[in-house]
């Protein structure tokens, strides 16, 4: 039986507490899938750094203690906290407009923006806002990634070709792209496109070979053999070794609104990201992973970032893929991959300095690639053309407007949509096949006849203030469709789990208006809470506690016996 501590170790800090029981036979595994992380991390971080606008050493920085502190407070085992195209899209955004060309204010603000995020996530999985991995609808993830992919490849063109481009928006670079093809300098755009059709060849014929990796390696060789620093090709250039010295941040109050913008965006979107690629892989090796405590390691791990002048992270679907293809049993294989970037920081940064500027950016167009769901696009116009609608504005809204405002434009849509739709639920009249036990919804059948004496009306939805006059409406309407005016209309509630007070007064009008023309309400299955609110507020009363019966067999059995006892009288 485990200790008190133990206890508090394995809620506080289950990845420590996995540790502590680590099965030795897992050793090899996790130290060959550690190995094969950091293969392909470190390329896709300097990548990375490229997207997030800082020096390419910092998406190394950002690669270290992220990968510890997940293995610290984390609940998957899998998961692979580390640089992602989305996150770094969205540190630009944020950071770029603030820093005002000043590369040391730029890395100072992305420090403070990572973590203020930290410090977002450690509160809402403290407060237990888990539940917010399902907060963004498919179609608006779906959206959402295709929009940071044709921004990602929009703005690594013109590296591609060997010329610059000012980032103003996706449009008008597509624009200015265009417009400058002339200058395209054909030594570079060779060594990038003949790197950018290795990477989708690998990626189709040999998946499991870290692609990226391979892409630096030839990138490096060939810069080095063919002197492609001298032919005018653009080279990444030195990157400081070793580990970062200790820096204190500064930032403006100007800056802290717009930072703290920044950071609820980056802790709700990266949150979501990490959690996909964690139940993903949850589900595919049977455990369970606790979207609350995830929530604070992700937190911790920006933290982590942030103290070493990184950028903000999340789960890596990339280098998640890899660990669990190559057998990574537990987040061992996160500590050795951390270990092996910091031995590539102390002894192999000469190397990277020989690394073409053209080669990053066909490893971020070819990440980007992969990041474009046209299926699932295909799929939502097959099934859901208003769902497809949604995730094309997202797209839109990304590439114009802003990932941040794009993403939150297209939130506020779909809650649009959401509260259009419950504001007129389905439901149904329900009767009887003659010889066929149960109630089936009258249309569905021909055979289906309508019970005489009464309308069954069925509504399936909460009774709240945003369907209130829709349910009114719907009960007139099938009270004066009837063939014969009922004596009863009997309101199936299963499916009504509760009711407002709005829905309260509306369910009193309808009590009101079928008494005057004669007519009984009787309530039939409703739920617990609904009976305990209608009591609360006394409407229990006015209906009559002998109007609310369990099933509509008993209902149907009551009805008969006041039919009978009326024609006695």
């Amino acid at each position: 039986m485990k200790s008190e501590s133990e206890l508090r170790v394995a809620q506080h800090l289950p990845g420590l507490a996995a540790l502590r029981a680590y099965d030795r036979s897992w050793l090899g595994a996790d130290l060959l899938a550690g190995l094969s992380v950091a293969a392909v991390a470190v390329p896709v971080a300097i990548a990375y750094s490229q997207l997030a606008g800082v020096p390419p050493v910092h998406g190394l920085y950002a690669s270290i203690l992220p990968l510890v502190a997940y293995a610290i407070f984390g609940t998957s085992r899998q998961l692979i906290m580390a640089p992602d195209a989305a996150t770094c899209a969205i540190v630009a955004a944020t950071v770029a407009p603030l820093a005002g060309g000043d590369s040391a204010r730029y890395v100072s603000l992305v420090m403070i923006l990572t973590l203020m995020a930290g410090i977002c996530c450690i509160a809402a999985g403290a407060a237990r806002l888990g539940f917010l991995t399902n907060f963004l609808a498919r179609p608006i993830l779906t959206g959402y990634l295709n929009g940071i992919a044709l921004s990602i490849i929009s703005g690594q063109l013109g590296k591609l070709c060997g010329f610059s481009v000012e980032p103003t928006g996706f449009f008008r670079l597509m624009a200015e792209f265009v417009s400058r093809l002339g200058q395209t300098h054909w030594p570079t755009l060779a060594v990038g496109l003949t790197i950018l059709v290795i990477l989708r060849l690998l990626k189709r014929w040999a998946p499991r070979v870290p692609a990226p990796l391979v892409a630096v390696v030839l990138g490096a060789v060939a810069a080095s053999l063919l002197d492609l620093g001298g032919r005018g090709v653009a080279l990444v250039g030195a990157i400081p070794a070793g580990l970062p010295s200790l820096m204190i941040p500064t930032v403006l109050a100007d800056d802290l609104g717009p930072l703290a913008y920044g950071a609820v965006g980056l802790a709700l979107i990266s949150f979501n990201s990490a959690m996909v690629t964690a139940q993903s892989f949850a589900v595919k090796n049977r455990y369970e992973i606790d979207p609350n405590q995830e929530f604070i390691a992700l937190g911790a791990a920006d933290i982590g970032a942030g103290v070493l002048q990184g950028f903000a992270v999340s789960g890596a679907d990339s280098r998640t893929a890899v660990n669990d293809s190559v057998g990574g049993k537990s987040q061992l294989t996160g500590l050795v991959a951390a270990g092996v970037i910091v031995l590539v920081l102390l002894f192999l940064t000469g190397p990277l300095s020989l690394l073409p500027v053209t080669v990053l950016a066909a490893v971020l167009i070819n990440s980007a690639l992969s990041l474009f769901d046209v299926s699932s696009l295909r799929g939502l116009r097959r099934v859901s053309r208003p769902e497809f609608r949604l995730s094309l504005v997202t797209t839109l809204g990304v590439i114009t407007i802003g990932v941040l405002p794009g993403v939150l434009f297209a939130v506020g849509l779909a809650i649009v949509q959401l509260l259009a739709k419950a504001s007129s639920p389905n439901d149904a009249v329900l009767g009887q096949i003659p010889g066929v036990g149960g109630f089936h919804e009258v249309g569905s059948h021909p055979r289906v006849e309508n019970i005489p004496g009464l309308v069954i009306y069925r509504f399936d939805s909460a009774l709240l203030f945003f369907n209130s006059h829709h349910f009114k409406k719907r009960v007139r309407t099938v009270v004066g469709e009837a063939k014969t005016k009922p004596q009863w209309l009997v309101l199936d509630a299963e499916s009504i789990p509760l009711i407002d007070t709005t829905g309260a007064a509306s369910l009193e009008e309808v009590r009101t208006e079928l008494a005057e023309k004669g007519i009984n309400l009787v309530l039939v299955r409703a739920k617990g809470p609904v009976h305990y609110f209608l009591d609360q507020i006394g409407l229990k009363g006015r209906i009559g506690a002998e109007r609310f019966f369990p099933t509509l067999e008993s209902a149907i059995a009551a009805l008969d016996t006041h039919e009978r006892g009326s024609e006695q009288e």
